[in-house]
């Protein structure tokens, strides 16, 4: 088989149960494999060796950063592994793909928004009369309390809200794997959950949809609650709303030496040029990374994101160490309870002498 038709295949095997954004990444880690095969001479998978695969890899350990690395091997590994499911190539060749080992430096990202300028570009829109409740402040409010993917966030619809404001009940989001009119959750059904919110998140989305949201529908007849002209938005437009949403020289002065005024990352089109706006997934991690920091387990933070607790600590956790310590002395704190009651189970032996 060759190896371009052995990638088709598997795309399309792959799309039944993943994002389309995932298969565009997979499509284009394993084009370059292609390409590179194709340079070498080598054109069906039956020919493929570990040889192969291990120069492949000192390749592109040479022209890629570790983090983009790790991605590239682990996509061409299932890949393969995938070829000997249907006796493409022999079996156990898949083990021949190196996967790169990462310390927690390198796998995690450096681009995160921390905590302190996302609580201060939250106040700001929570405190202006020109800004409070609009598009990008709804969107950041979401995107933080959350810590929702960015598919999670476009996939949301007006009645995925529920709101319980001045009521004893905490209001909430529901993430749903509406799969056939779109878009899919990350991880399918098993994504679907209710999140928890503030009342002021609640009572900012609340004005949104109120005042600011426009009133349209999707191809498929639902109501985005992130909405555009045109329905529900696409990847693109989620993305620059994010940038926009996230410029410093909203809450305080530019770190970069500009002036707000003549600056032209201000610019709707331009926001992703500033250096300190942050596109969704660096929000993600800032969000998760500040949960974990003021106390919720990371179990809790876990189902609330979607995300196991390995995942989690290796991906997502930006915590400096300090951080990570405190951490530590606050649970310590909170289970002194069991320590006192190993204490006093053994006090219990004592008696039973």
């Amino acid at each position: 088989m060759f190896i371009r038709r052995a990638i088709q295949r598997y795309l399309r095997r792959r799309r039944s149960d993943s994002t389309d954004s995932s298969v565009e990444a997979w499509k284009y880690r394993l084009k370059l494999f292609r390409e590179w095969c194709y340079g070498i001479d080598l054109k069906r998978v039956g020919e493929l060796r570990g040889l192969d695969f291990d120069e492949y890899y000192e390749i592109r350990a040479g022209e890629v950063a570790p983090v983009t690395l790790e991605g590239e091997m682990w996509t061409l590994r299932m890949f393969v592994k995938y070829l000997e499911q249907i006796d493409a190539v022999e079996r156990g060749l898949h083990e021949s793909v190196r996967i790169p080992e990462l310390d927690r430096d390198e796998r995690a990202s450096q681009e995160a928004l921390d905590a302190e300028p996302a609580l201060a570009l939250i106040e700001y829109f929570r405190n202006s009369d020109r800004d409070r409740a609009k598009r990008n402040h709804a969107f950041l409010e979401l995107a933080w309390y959350t810590g929702a993917r960015q598919s999670g966030l476009r996939s949301l619809d007006l009645r995925d809200v529920n709101y319980r404001l001045d009521s004893d009940e905490q209001s909430w989001i529901e993430f749903h794997n509406r799969e056939s009119t779109g878009p899919r959750l990350k991880n399918g059904v098993r994504g679907e959950r209710p999140v928890g919110i503030p009342d002021e998140t609640a009572r900012v989305i609340s004005e949104y949809v109120r005042d600011y949201r426009m009133d349209t529908h999707d191809d498929e007849g639902r109501q985005p609650l992130l909405s555009t002209r045109e329905g529900r938005p696409a990847e693109a437009t989620v993305r620059t709303w994010s940038y926009n949403a996230t410029l410093p020289c909203l809450h305080g002065a530019c770190p970069h030496g500009k002036e707000k005024e003549t600056c032209e990352w201000t610019d709707y089109h331009k926001a992703s040029k500033c250096p300190s706006s942050r596109s969704p997934h660096p929000i993600r991690t800032g969000s998760i990374t500040w949960q974990l920091n003021i106390g919720i387990p990371p179990e809790v933070v876990a189902e609330r994101v979607n995300a196991t607790v390995s995942t989690i600590e290796d991906h997502y956790d930006w915590a400096s160490d300090e951080e990570r310590w405190q951490r530590y002395r606050d649970r310590l704190g909170k289970r002194r309870e069991y320590v006192e009651r190993l204490d006093s189970d053994w006090s219990n032996h004592d008696d039973d002498k």
